[in-house]
């Protein structure tokens, strides 16, 4: 296909769901595609609602996929005794890990290293983790104590000057922006009418009711509008920034706070997390993740336009600075960090610090009837959507019955399927065009599930797209094309950054980006 028959079969797509968009009235219009609203989305076309969801910019373009990559039930909260907080996160933990997206959602051993002077001992860490671990019903095993000369081998960089003990325990991890695009694609798959790079420019009211909004196309400029019978905003650190078109007094209803990470090549790879004290109550992860190292995080008040937000060379200091409590110098060279980002914690208002908010989902109602949902996390994202659903069945303008107020407990994302097996289907393939190395294998099962067999596809119609992106990193041109034909991406950073590894792992280089442009062009 020619770049003008590529560029203009992309652009009669987007024309064909702008359509779509604008045609009869939506029960549902969610504004804001990141955990919120492609979890409130998905269960919401579950129930048998009509549901269009758009998003300024890209899928979990900004905070939604720059979080910690982690699925778990948050060992901190003992500290404040908050044990049945725990216990539901691990349920969840344990449902996405198992029924949902077992394809997404990886094991991984977390080690917290004790430290003579530390804020905890060695006794009162190794009962938290044994509790942490009962919280679980045990299923990843029993939290423990590891003697420095285990952990090590486990975390190479472990500190061990002064170090007593190190309790081990297991959590999970994801990559975020691979949660989010499947997500929005089971709300398609389900029904609901999507679309990225739409940027709301108005609120439509009717007899003084928000009903629906008009919407520009950041791509080619058109203009649109979207009728609804009711509008969710989950613009995440933008909630304001929409409750104030539909209220122009509206005051604010949230304070954000900046979390920042580093990502770092190492000398060798780790096979497990360290969750490092800083004090009583906060802590520092050093992350294996993607083949890099993933540090942070910060948690500072943020004031400023949330379009702005960024790592600056003072976060730098602090993520190298709390690390360095559990890591040995020479793994935290600052010349090996590779990429590094930065999200906004949307946190209820109120007084106090941002590290003593409380992380939960607040749900409101506008003057106008429009609902406004902020907070919330990956681990427990399907809850946020079972508690907007439950909020719209309170409208009597929205059509869902109790029955179908569902935690989708057993609804999988799509490419359900063991990695494993799929690795293994990838290397074995009868047709030897379409075969893939194991390591390049394994990071497609991990990613895309069993979809990764329509990545094999084109690779099998064309060879060239099993190249990989990159020498140094496991991502291969097909998934450019699979990402900008049936992933919504539209920029280089769709692809680049959320769709593939290849930013995250410090390869977009100029070459790389221009050949990009090329694919998404056609």
């Amino acid at each position: 296909m020619t770049t003008s028959a590529r560029q203009n079969d992309t652009s009669s797509a987007r024309s064909r769901t702008r359509n779509e968009l604008a045609r009869g009235t939506f029960d549902l219009l969610v504004v804001g595609g990141g955990i919120l609203g492609t979890s409130a989305a998905w269960t919401a076309t579950q129930a048998g609602l009509r549901v269009a969801m758009v998003d300024s910019g890209d899928f979990a373009g900004a905070t939604s996929s720059a979080s910690s990559k982690l699925v778990h039930g948050g060992l901190r909260y003992l500290q404040t005794g908050n044990v049945r907080l725990v216990a539901e996160n691990h349920r969840e933990r344990r449902s996405l890990a198992s029924d949902v997206a077992p394809h997404l959602v990886n094991h991984m051993p977390f080690l917290v290293p004790v430290y003579s002077g530390g804020p905890h001992g060695a006794a009162k860490m190794g009962a938290g983790v044994f509790l942490y671990s009962a919280l679980s019903a045990f299923g990843d095993g029993m939290g423990r104590l590891l003697s420095p000369t285990q952990a090590k081998r486990l975390a190479p960089g472990l500190r061990t000057d002064g170090l007593r003990s190190v309790a081990a325990y297991s959590d999970h991890q994801m990559n975020d922006s691979r949660m989010a695009v499947m997500t929005v694609r089971a709300a398609a798959d389900a029904g609901a009418v999507v679309l990225n790079h739409a940027e709301v420019v108005g609120l439509r009211t009717t007899r003084g009711r928000v009903s629906g909004a008009d919407l520009r196309d950041r791509v080619g400029g058109h203009e649109f509008g979207i009728d609804a019978r009711l509008v969710l905003n989950a613009t995440g650190p933008w909630v304001d920034r929409l409750r104030r078109m539909e209220d122009p007094a509206a005051g604010p209803s949230v304070r954000l706070s900046k979390g920042a990470h580093l990502v770092l090549r190492t000398p060798e790879p780790w096979r497990a997390a360290l969750t490092i004290p800083v004090d009583r109550y906060r802590v520092s992860f050093a992350i294996p993740w993607e083949g890099r190292l993933l540090l942070g995080t910060t948690d500072e008040e943020y004031t400023g336009d949330p379009a702005d937000v960024g790592v600056v060379p003072s976060d730098v200091e602090q993520i190298l600075g709390e690390a360095a409590v559990g890591i040995d110098a020479p793994y935290l060279d600052a010349s090996q960090v590779t990429y590094s980002f930065a999200g906004l914690r949307v946190l209820p208002g109120g007084p106090g610090g941002t590290s003593a908010a409380k992380r939960e989902t607040v749900v409101s109602e506008g003057r106008g009837g429009m609902l406004s949902v902020a907070g919330g996390k990956w681990t427990t994202y399907r809850h946020i959507g079972r508690t907007v659903l439950e909020e719209l069945r309170k409208v009597t303008a929205v059509p869902v019955g109790e029955d179908m107020v569902d935690p989708l407990r057993t609804v999988p994302l799509p490419g359900l399927a063991s990695p494993d097996a799929v690795t293994q289907r990838l290397i074995i393939d009868r047709d030897p065009g379409a075969r893939l190395d194991p390591l390049v294998a394994r990071h497609l099962a991990s990613h895309y599930g069993s979809l990764a067999m329509d990545i094999a596809a084109l690779v099998r119609d064309t060879p060239d797209l099993g190249a990989r992106i990159h020498p140094d990193g496991p991502d291969i041109w097909a998934q450019v094309v699979f990402a900008r034909d049936r992933e919504w991406a539209v920029t280089v950073d769709d692809v680049l950054r959320r769709r593939t590894t290849v930013t995250v792992r410090g390869l977009d280089t100029p070459e790389v980006r221009t050949r990009t442009e090329e694919l998404l062009k056609g």
